[in-house]
Formats: structure tokens, sequence, C-alpha cells
């Protein structure tokens, strides 16, 4: 896989934005965010980009602000962080793909997917109960949800009041950000994700989008085949690396 190191530097950029943390800072090259511990990737530390500080003094300050810290390692990452972390006793817990697509008016909206330009408390329900969220962490996962900024779409279909399908879709500049598609047990294998995301594709057209992202674990074999038919290529990836223990200080 070639590594364009501009195209992956605006990729998360855009990411960043489209799934945003509630807080972030920026310290020696590296980006740091938090969100209450929602999710790895808004409570993760990431580098900006090769030339970020590495020693270990600056690795342990990146450190101090979370209880239990997760790297966000991408290509951007320098080299030497890796053997640093696992000196620390470092272990990869997870590698996800990032992932693009064109959007080239081959995909058509299906009537029965709502797209809400805010989530409804029946989209908030359905996303808590399914994906699902634990109870001390949905209020911080409101919060980024309507930190999403405009333009931004929540797809959910439902069945006889019963959730089926949803996702969600936040447009930025040319590029539409793909997030949290979920098909409910009771639904699946159905086409749902077929169609909740190609309506998401042909609203993100009529936001003059013209590509759509998405990051996917690299072990999701259920979703990769949809995405490749899609027409989705492989950016990069990027692994999180979390410690065996809290790491002491050097």
């Amino acid at each position: 896989m070639s590594i364009d190191l501009a195209e992956i530097r605006r990729l998360e950029e855009l990411a960043f934005r489209g799934w945003p943390a509630l807080e972030s800072r920026d310290v020696a090259g590296w980006r740091l965010r938090f969100s209450g511990g929602y999710t790895k990737r808004a409570n993760s530390i990431n580098a900006l980009g090769p030339d970020a500080q590495v020693d270990l003094p600056t690795i342990a300050a990146l450190e101090r602000p979370y209880p239990m810290p997760t790297w966000r390692l991408t290509p951007l990452a320098p080299a030497a962080v890796g053997p640093l972390l696992e000196a620390r006793g470092y272990r990869t817990i997870e590698r996800s793909l990032v992932q693009v697509c064109p959007l080239n008016g081959r995909f058509a909206a299906d009537p029965d997917v709502a797209l809400l330009p805010r989530p409804s408390p029946a989209w908030i329900e359905a996303f808590s109960t399914w994906s699902p969220v634990k109870p001390e962490h949905r209020d911080t996962m409101r919060r980024m949800l309507t930190a999403i900024a405009a333009p931004a779409a929540f797809a959910l279909v439902e069945r006889e009041g019963r959730p089926m399908a949803m996702a969600i879709g936040a447009v930025d500049g040319d590029h539409m950000g793909l997030f949290d598609v979920l098909v409910m047990p009771h639904a699946r294998r159905q086409g749902w994700a077929h169609r909740v995301t190609e309506t998401l594709y042909a609203w993100a057209q009529t936001q003059s989008a013209r590509f759509a992202y998405r990051q996917v674990v690299a072990t999701n074999e259920a979703a990769l085949p949809l995405y490749e038919a899609q027409g989705f290529r492989t950016v990069y990836a990027y692994e999180y690396r979390v410690p065996s223990r809290v790491p002491a200080a050097p």
C-alpha cells in the first residue's frame, strides 16, 4: 500500500471534525482527544505528523491526563514511538482501515430511509439501546452527536415502530464521513446496510460531496465486502495501543 502523507493528514483532520471529541489539545506535535471515555477514537493520543516529539518525558506528559492512555498510531506517527510504547508495556488491541469511495452519481436514495438533520429522541434511544451505549456514557454521546457540524444527516429506518438500521453522514468540503452504521439483529441480512449507506451517499452528493470516507475494524469481515462493492479503497491503516497497566513515569 503506497503512503501519501498529505492525503492521510487531510483524512485525519476530516475525521477529527466529523467525529468530534468534547475537548482536544495539541501538544508537541500530538493531538490529545478527550470525551469522558466514550469511544477509543475520541479518547486517544494521535500524531499530527512524523516530526511529532518522541522522548520519554514527552511520552509521559502525553499519558498523564488519561486514566488509561490509548495511543492511536497512524502512518503519521514517528517510527520511534512504537518501540518506546512496547518498552513501556503497551500492546496492540485493534487495527482499523481508513477507506475512501468516489461519489459519482450512481447511488440512489431509498424512500424508506429517513434522514434527520439532528438526532431525534427516537434515533438516540435506538442507538443507545442497540450500539449499545453504557448509561454512564449516554450524556457524552448526546453531546458529541450534537457537536457534529452541519451539514449532517442521521439516517434511521423503522418498521412498525421498531428500529431496523441507522447511520450518520457528515459532510465537510468535498468529503462525507460515514459513521456508526448499525443494523439491528432482527433486521440483518435484509439489505439495510446497503440501503442506508447509499441513501447517505446520494444525500451527500446534494451537498456537493465527491467522496465518502469511513473507518472500519480490519477484522470486520461482514462489512468489508459491502463497502468493496460500493467502491471503497483502503488509503491507510491505524492501530490502537493500550498499556497492560498504567505506565510508570520515567
